[in-house]
């Protein structure tokens, strides 16, 4: 499995590599966001750490840059740790957010938990014939043999975990789920810390599926509780 490690802090940079090379991994460096876009662009990843302080192209545009074209999935590495940094990176696409300073043990761990969660995404699995593989609301679709979602007929391009929740909410139409419910059943063992994660994927999901996401008809908030799949035939 291949990383895109874009760190300006050599030291930092030079430890991570190392660290991560002795787990198997290979590891691309990058030290400012336009080498990051170049390198990026150039091969396939099967995840992307990236610091949001670099030079040339902030982390924040790498992200959007990469967002634009893929469903990678991308690990902040950051100083900033207050709420609205946090909500800002995941609401551009982040995928997890490790504030510095950081053990290289809990990387590793989301590291290898997000890439499980991606690859269980994007690669077809086999299913047991007696279980639902599609799901279907409104105009949307959703096969599980796949991991693909369909609205009107056109393909909507989901996040692992953008799927994750949307695929948990089709499956329990009727159940209304708290944010610490999705939070634990979607995030497992990657800790972000507050429920802002939620929020911001639920928002990003609207968007992609929504006809008006201010107005939303698929995925309806729950006051005092959460959300749930809406009641439209």
């Amino acid at each position: 499995m291949k990383i895109l490690l874009v760190e300006d802090d050599i030291e930092i940079s030079e430890m991570l590599k190392n660290f991560l090379l002795t787990e198997n991994f290979e590891v691309v460096t990058a030290y400012d966001g336009e080498s990051a876009c170049n390198s990026f662009f150039a091969d396939e990843y099967s995840l992307v750490l990236l610091d949001l302080m670099i030079p040339k192209r902030s982390g924040m545009e790498v992200m959007k840059i990469i967002r634009e074209k893929s469903t990678v999935p991308i690990m902040i590495l950051s100083a900033k740790d207050t709420d609205s940094d946090k909500t800002l990176g995941l609401g551009l696409g982040a995928d997890d957010y490790v504030t510095k300073p950081f053990s290289v043990t809990e990387v590793l761990a989301r590291i290898k938990a997000n890439i499980r969660r991606s690859t269980q995404y994007t690669a077809s699995a086999a299913k047991d014939e007696k279980e639902q593989a599609v799901f279907r609301k409104g105009q949307l679709v959703l096969n599980t043999e796949d991991f693909s979602v369909c609205k009107s007929g056109q393909r909507v391009e989901l996040t692992a975990k953008e799927f994750e929740i949307l695929q948990l909410l089709m499956k329990h139409p009727k159940k209304g789920y708290t944010k610490e419910q999705l939070y634990a059943s979607v995030w497992k063992d990657v800790y972000i810390g507050d429920e802002n994660a939620v929020n911001v994927h639920i928002s990003r999901l609207r968007n992609k599926i929504e006809d008006n996401p201010r107005k939303p008809q698929y995925i309806v908030t729950v006051w005092g509780i959460g959300y749930k799949l809406g009641d439209m035939d």
